[in-house]
């Protein structure tokens, strides 16, 4: 007996789709879309057989077929995350900007709150290996500073960071082969 597929049922379907998708972001998008248009075909031919509850069902869930899919398609095993690493690299500088020019603006309003009308060139050195001296120039209290940039210590941090984080390591070709060959014995 077919079962008719509502509106809610292919909402159903493309909820799980889409969580499925989430899930598969390691995956080359290329891959990823094909498999993305295959569940959702398969499910609407199994919920007009069996009905989307029972699809769903048997399916067994989004996370468990992503596991399948990522180990079929890059080994199973620790692999590496390109999500990860890009969230460290975009989410760390906005941080570290963000308290750094805190730390700046906190030297400049020291300076105007112990006097109110200062006048003159005033040095900060930043924070220690992480941002180069600030100085701040004041007339009548009201002033500017140049200065306070990151350190290349402190690209090098991003980019070790970004690394770690993302696990990229693990695309190193000898990486790969070590691993293949601990899983062959």
């Amino acid at each position: 007996m077919a079962h008719p597929v509502t509106l809610i049922d292919r909402l159903r379907i493309e909820r799980l789709v889409w969580t499925l998708d989430q899930r598969l972001y390691e995956l080359p998008s290329s891959s990823r879309i094909a498999k993305r248009r295959e569940i959702r075909d398969n499910l609407l031919i199994a919920a007009r057989d069996v009905g989307t509850a029972e699809a769903l069902r048997r399916l067994g869930g989004s996370r468990r077929l992503a596991d399948e899919y990522l180990d079929a398609e890059l080994g199973d095993g620790p692999r590496h995350s390109w999500i990860a690493a890009a969230y460290f690299c975009l989410l760390v500088p906005l941080l570290t900007n963000y308290f750094l020019a805190e730390a700046a603006t906190s030297f400049q309003q020291g300076i105007t709150a112990i006097d109110p009308h200062a006048t003159g060139t005033f040095a900060w050195s930043g924070i220690s290996y992480l941002q180069s001296a600030a100085t701040y120039t004041f007339t009548d209290g009201h002033g500017s500073g140049v200065g306070g940039a990151w350190t290349p210590l402190t690209y090098v941090l991003l980019f070790l960071g970004t690394i770690l984080a993302g696990r990229l390591w693990r695309l190193l070709p000898s990486a790969r082969r070590r691993r293949a060959s601990a899983a062959a014995h």
